[in-house]
């Protein structure tokens, strides 16, 4: 191992540079205008792989480009084989008047570097990359074989993923995928995340008059689609925080005792967490930690409410609608049909006959968790202290990354969801950043993590 940690420690000025060359992309999925700067980047990424030694190829979709980049292998070999997946198309840079500098031009400050894309997720992409380059270019024996995956959908829903893997499911048979697309609390508590919340979406709107009315000469008269709205949002929870809407906690996989004792060690405190998000007071089912209410139990959001007028000044209606846009976080063994169902059914129950309500489903996916207590996990938690120098938490994330079922149903393989990006690193929003020293330390425990999966 130590002519690759050698190596990784020589060419950090070099691998900064071919990072910033690779935020330069405006690889942005969802504008359409950005077609040519994805192709480019996936372009730019084959003959990169191909330049540090792996054979690297590009797919082509009905979307946007696949790379795929394989190390050499013996004809036969018996290695074992893992996946490494990415993904190198990024968010919409807007709004770009909060950009202390354009988002596309790569800015260094200290120890992070600021560019769109640069944790999410072309930095952590990039770590497993050099890590590999640090193996073929010392003539050190790598212990498996390893096939990257990086795609430029991920953004707005991978919609060709699944298809291309069911398609090269032969080629892609592996024992596990590793993700680094998550984070961790702080740079001395490295992460490993062993469950991540599935998700329901939809959106109600209540009817009422056929326009909107004078609400002198009407009101009174008629139910008020707003008000409607509000009395029936306001009996989803009870006052300790607790959904209360029959079924909804159908299937919820409990926390276990280990991964209990794992979340007190972290760094996080309530009054950190108050601090960060900046509200008066938290607030959060009883009976569970500030931790375990955002990543290990189940919600009901309102993303969005609106109803009647919007402008300026006052105007004196009745409106003719009201609508409020709804997610709710599923947790593992929930699924999100039937709770999904239960949610509609409960709607309907408690909607007045006053109004006509309609709800318009919008996308869905399981949670997804990985014991972590099961061998690959424990190896990933090993890598992770011998790169980071501390000891790592174990936790689940209160996001939704939909592609580890498809990875699991598809491929019939486990996730490795170990994330190098950090809870200010602005991911989705102006002014993000990666820490280049999460960057140093994420390639080291890329190339460990591939001597402790095949240790015994």
């Amino acid at each position: 191992m130590q002519p690759v940690l050698d190596y990784l420690k020589q060419n950090q000025k070099r691998f900064l540079a071919e990072f910033c060359d690779y935020l330069r992309f405006a690889s942005v999925s969802a504008q359409p205008q950005h077609k040519d700067d994805l192709q480019a980047c996936a372009e730019w990424l084959v003959k990169h792989c191909q330049q540090i030694g792996l054979s690297a190829k590009l797919c082509q979709t009905d979307g946007h480009p696949i790379v795929v980049a394989k190390t050499p292998r013996e004809k036969n070999s018996r290695n074992p084989h893992y996946m490494v997946y990415g993904h190198y198309d990024v968010q919409p840079p807007e709004p770009l008047e909060l950009w202390t500098t354009p988002p596309f031009e790569p800015r260094m400050a200290g120890r992070n570097l600021f560019a769109r894309g640069s944790t999410d997720n072309k930095g952590q992409n990039f770590a497993h990359l050099k890590a590999v380059e640090a193996y073929l270019k010392t003539g050190t024996s790598l212990p498996c074989n390893l096939t990257f995956v990086i795609e430029g959908e991920e953004e707005v829903g991978s919609a060709n993923l699944s298809k291309f893997l069911t398609s090269h499911r032969k080629e892609l048979n592996c024992e596990a995928v590793v993700i680094s697309d998550t984070g961790m609390p702080t740079p001395k508590h490295p992460a490993l995340t062993c469950g991540l919340r599935g998700i329901i979406a939809f959106e109600i709107t209540l009817h009422g008059p056929a326009r909107d009315l004078h609400s002198g000469i009407f009101g009174g008269a008629v139910e008020n689609p707003a008000m409607a709205l509000a009395r029936i949002l306001g009996k989803v929870h009870d006052n300790h925080g607790h959904i209360q809407i029959p079924g909804f906690y159908d299937g919820v996989l409990p926390l276990s005792k280990y991964e209990r004792e794992q979340n007190k060690r972290y760094p996080l405190t309530d009054a950190q967490l108050q601090k960060l998000v900046g509200s008066p007071q938290l607030f959060g089912e009883r009976g569970f930690s500030a931790t375990e209410q955002r990543s290990a139990r189940p919600t009901f959001e309102i993303n969005g409410l609106t109803s009647g007028y919007q402008g300026e000044g006052s105007k004196t209606i009745v409106p003719a609608w009201a609508r409020a846009k709804i997610t709710c976080r599923l947790v593992p063994n929930q699924k999100p049909a039937q709770i999904r169902k239960a949610v509609c059914a409960w709607l309907k129950q408690v909607c007045p006959p006053t109004v006509r309500l309609e709800i318009q489903a919008g996308h869905g996916a399981e949670a997804y968790h990985v014991s972590p207590e099961s061998a690959p996990a424990q190896a990933a938690l090993r890598a992770l202290e011998k790169a980071f120098g501390c000891k790592p938490v174990l936790m689940r994330e209160g996001g939704s990354i939909p592609i580890v079922n498809q990875f699991k149903n598809i491929l019939g393989a486990e996730s490795l969801l170990l994330g190098i990006g950090l809870p200010d690193d602005n991911a989705h929003s102006p002014n993000e950043k990666f820490n280049l020293d999460c960057f140093e330390n994420g390639q080291r425990m890329s190339a460990y993590l591939w001597q402790e999966l095949v240790k015994p």
